[in-house]
């Protein structure tokens, strides 16, 4: 039986997590990961293999951990819920806030690992399957629904995140009175 290994994925994925919301991606290479970490270079790209799969396999973790609250919101029925679980969700997870909303995707991985493609597109389904069955049993058009639970709250918490700070307790109110507005059959 071989030895565990020292340096595991999460706590790989945890320190490209710091870097890069504390620097952005281009302050996240492989040397200054492995500086975090306190492991050799080797042992990411023992792991991972390169730098773009290292960061897009961290920012597929960052999209499934925002996701299953919002998801299971929707799954529920409650849109009011869904929608306010953005700004907890950065209040309680700043640093995978700030890489989730302050960088897109293509500003992580110069070529997206082809091995990911499938696990983020599921995510994105399922998401995108959420929106519409919610929309289909209140009666209510997706697009509402999308810009109640999605645009609105992305909307209140960015500039927050752009500030560096959590958004504060006062946008959760504003959230839901423009949830409310807009999914008013």
């Amino acid at each position: 039986m071989g030895r565990p290994a020292k340096f595991g994925e999460d706590r790989i994925l945890d320190a490209a997590l710091a870097v890069t919301a504390e620097g952005g991606p281009s302050a996240a290479t492989i040397a200054a990961i492995a500086e975090r970490l306190g492991a050799p270079s080797g042992s990411l790209y023992h792991r991972f293999g390169s730098r773009d799969l290292l960061l897009a396999t961290l920012w597929t973790r960052c999209v499934r951990r925002f996701q299953e609250g919002f998801v299971a919101a929707l799954d529920a029925g409650d849109a009011v819920a869904a929608a306010l679980h953005t700004p907890r969700w950065c209040r309680g997870h700043p640093a995978e806030a700030a890489v989730l909303l302050l960088h897109r995707r293509r500003d992580l991985a110069t070529a997206w690992p082809a091995e990911l493609a499938g696990p983020l597109d599921a995510l994105n389904a399922r998401t995108a399957d959420a929106l519409t069955a919610f929309a289909r049993r209140r009666g209510v058009e997706r697009e509402r629904v999308v810009f109640a639970t999605v645009d609105v709250p992305y909307g209140a918490v960015h500039r927050h995140l752009l500030d560096h700070r959590a958004p504060p307790p006062e946008v959760d109110e504003l959230i839901i009175t423009a949830c409310r507005a807009v999914l008013v059959p």
